[in-house]
C-alpha cells in the first residue's frame, strides 16, 4: 500500500518521492511477468552468445529426423531450438527477421537484445516506469543509428576490393573460414551479375546453390550457365551430351494414362491383351513424335505425384529419337529454370510448339571428383540468374558451405541496398556507446539513466568477442575505451593477435545495414517485451 509514511525496501529505508520522479511501484503480477519474460529471453541469448565472432564455438544440433547439423550461424541454431516460452520465441523470430533484413548478424542481434533486457531490468528495479524505459530506448536506438551512419564510409559497387573485404569478414566467423579466399569472390561475382546500375536490391532467389558431396570446398565454383540438381536419365541408354540444344520443360507425363478411380478390367482373350498393349505403345510413341517434331532435343520433365512422369517405354522411344532426358524437376525449380533458360513450361502436348523452347550451345553431364553434374552452357536469351555448385567432403560440410555462402551473398546484397561500410571487431559499438554516454549527460531525469544503461548494454558485443577469443574481457574493453577516448574511432579487437588495432587496416569490415538493422530490431523487441504486463492463454 502506498502511504505518506516512509516505506521499508530491500535497500534500506527510502522516502517516497512525489511528482514526475516518484518511483514506479507496480502491482506484483506484472513485475513478475516481466522478469519471467526477461529470464526466458536472456536464456536464449546466452545459448548463442558463445558462437559470436571468428573465435566463437560451434553447436551440434540433432534434428527430429536424427540428422546432425554442425554450425555457428545464429539463425540456424535458433531455428532448431524448441522454445516453449512466448518471450523466448520472440527472440527466435528476431533472429529470423535479421536474417531476412540483412542476412548476417543473426547472432549479434540476439546477444544485443539479451544485453538490453538486462539493462531494462536494472532500470525497472530502480523504479522507473516500463513505458519511460521503452521510449528512452527507442530514442537511444535512433541516436545510435545516426552515430553509426556518421562513422560509416561510402562504398562504390565497382570497388570489388571493398566488397571482397566485407564478404571475407562474414565468412571468417564461419566453420569454413579457411576457405574464405575461395568463397568470397564467388559471392561477390554472383551478386554483381544480378545488379543493374539502378537496382537498390537483389533477389537471392535468382542465385541457386546446387549442393554435391564430393571433392573439397575449394572445388566450389560459379557456373557460366545453369547447373541442374538432377542427373541425366541413362537407364535406356540415351545421350548424355547434346550440342546446339533446344530445351523443353514439360509438366505433363510421358506414360500410359490412368483413370482417376481404381478400375479392374478383365481380359479373357490374349489378342485383346495385345491390342491394349499396342494402344499404350502407340499413345506414347505419338507423344514422343510430337515432341521431336518441334526440333526439341533436350527434355526436362517435372516430377509427378499421381503417376510415373516417364516410363521405360517412353525413355526407349526418346533414346531412338536422340533426345536427352532429365526427370524429376521439382515444382519450385520451374520459375528459376524458365527464367534462366528462356523457355516456357508446357503443361499439355497440344500446346507444345517451337516458340516454347529454350536454346543453348551445350548440355553436358560431366564427372569431376566423383560428382556427376548436368551443365547447360551458352544459353541464348539468358535471364539474370546465377548458379553456384557447392561441393564438400561430406553432407555436413556441404550444408555449412551453403549456409556460409548464403551469409556472404547477403552481405554483398546489403551493400547494394545501403552502400556504406563500417568496421567490425566491436569498434562501432564502443564508439556509439561513448557518444551515447556523453549525450546522456546533457539529458535530465529518468531519460539520462536509460540512455546511460543503453550505452553500457552496447558493450556486450566487444566483451563477448574478447571472451570467446580467450582474452581478458575487462582489460580488452577498458583498453578499447581508452583508445576511443584518445580519438581512434576505428580501434577494435584484433581477435587473431589478441590485441587492439585499427580494424579498417586489418580489413575487418561489415555493411552498415547489418549493424543498424541489428540495433533497431533488438531495441524494438526489447521495447515490446517491456510493454507486456499480462499473459493470457487463449482457449
Amino acid at each position: 500500500m502506498a502511504s505518506a509514511q516512509p516505506s521499508q525496501t530491500s535497500q534500506g529505508v527510502t522516502k517516497h518521492l512525489s511528482g514526475a520522479n516518484a518511483s514506479f511501484k507496480d502491482k506484483g503480477k506484472p513485475m513478475e511477468l516481466r522478469l519471467s519474460n526477461m529470464v526466458a529471453a536472456k536464456a536464449i541469448s546466452d545459448a548463442v552468445r558463445t558462437s559470436l565472432g571468428p573465435r566463437g564455438m560451434d553447436k551440434m544440433i540433432q534434428t527430429a529426423k536424427g540428422e546432425v547439423i554442425v554450425t555457428n550461424d545464429g539463425a540456424t541454431i535458433l531455428k532448431s531450438i524448441q522454445a516453449l516460452h512466448p518471450a523466448a520465441k520472440m527472440l527466435v523470430d528476431l533472429s529470423a527477421a535479421q536474417d531476412v533484413e540483412a542476412g548476417d548478424g543473426t547472432t549479434s542481434v540476439v546477444v544485443l537484445a539479451g544485453s538490453l533486457l538486462g539493462a531494462a531490468e536494472k532500470m525497472l528495479e530502480k523504479g522507473i516506469h516500463p513505458t519511460i524505459v521503452a521510449e528512452s530506448f527507442n530514442r537511444a536506438s535512433a541516436k545510435a543509428v545516426e552515430y553509426l551512419t556518421e562513422m560509416s564510409t561510402p562504398v562504390d559497387l565497382n570497388d570489388t576490393a571493398s566488397l571482397l573485404r566485407a564478404a571475407s569478414t562474414s565468412l571468417n566467423s564461419k566453420i569454413v573460414s579457411q576457405y574464405s579466399s575461395t568463397l568470397a569472390p564467388i559471392a561477390v561475382a554472383a551478386v554483381m551479375r544480378l545488379v543493374t546500375p539502378t537496382s537498390s536490391n537483389v533477389d537471392l532467389k535468382d542465385i541457386r546453390i546446387v549442393k554435391r558431396v564430393g571433392g573439397t570446398i575449394e572445388d566450389t565454383e560459379l557456373i557460366e550457365g545453369v547447373v541442374l540438381n538432377q542427373n541425366v536419365v541413362v537407364s535406356a541408354g540415351g545421350p548424355t551430351r547434346m550440342e546446339k540444344a533446344k530445351i523443353a520443360l514439360i509438366q505433363f507425363q510421358l506414360s500410359a494414362p490412368k483413370p482417376d478411380m481404381d478400375n479392374t478390367v478383365v481380359i479373357n482373350d490374349y489378342r485383346l491383351m495385345d491390342k491394349v498393349l499396342k494402344e499404350g505403345r502407340q499413345y506414347i510413341l505419338n507423344l514422343c513424335k510430337k515432341i521431336k517434331k518441334t526440333g526439341c532435343n533436350v527434355l526436362l520433365i517435372q516430377k509427378s505425384i499421381l503417376r510415373d512422369a516417364v516410363d521405360e517405354l517412353a525413355l526407349n522411344y526418346l533414346k531412338r529419337l536422340n533426345i536427352l532426358v532429365v526427370k524429376d524437376i521439382e515444382r519450385d525449380e520451374i520459375d528459376f529454370l524458365t527464367k534462366s533458360l528462356g523457355c516456357k513450361p508446357v503443361s499439355d502436348i497440344e500446346a507444345f510448339t517451337e516458340d516454347k523452347l529454350g536454346y543453348a550451345d551445350l548440355v553436358d553431364e560431366t564427372t569431376e571428383h566423383d560428382i556427376k553434374v548436368v551443365r547447360i552452357t551458352g544459353v541464348k536469351n539468358r535471364g539474370r540468374t546465377v548458379s553456384i555448385l557447392a561441393t564438400g567432403a561430406n553432407q555436413l560440410v556441404v550444408d555449412e558451405c551453403e549456409r556460409s555462402l548464403h551469409d556472404a551473398l547477403c552481405v554483398v546484397r546489403c551493400l547494394v541496398k545501403k552502400r556504406a561500410l563500417i568496421g567490425g571487431g566491436g569498434a562501432p559499438e564502443i564508439h556509439v556507446s561513448r557518444l551515447l554516454s556523453q549525450y546522456a549527460q546533457s539529458l535530465k531525469g529518468m531519460e539520462a539513466y536509460c540512455f546511460q544503461a543503453y550505452a553500457d548494454a552496447l558493450e556486450v558485443i566487444p566483451t563477448t568477442l574478447a571472451e570467446n577469443a580467450g582474452l581478458n574481457p575487462i582489460a580488452i574493453v577498458t583498453e578499447l575505451r581508452n583508445r576511443h577516448a584518445l580519438g581512434e574511432r576505428n580501434a577494435g579487437i584484433n581477435v587473431r593477435k589478441g590485441l587492439i588495432s585499427n580494424i579498417l587496416e586489418e580489413d575487418v569490415v561489415q555493411p552498415l545495414l547489418v549493424t543498424t538493422s541489428a540495433v533497431e530490431l533488438a531495441t524494438e523487441t526489447v521495447c515490446l517485451l517491456l510493454k507486456i504486463d499480462d499473459y493470457v492463454q487463449a482457449r
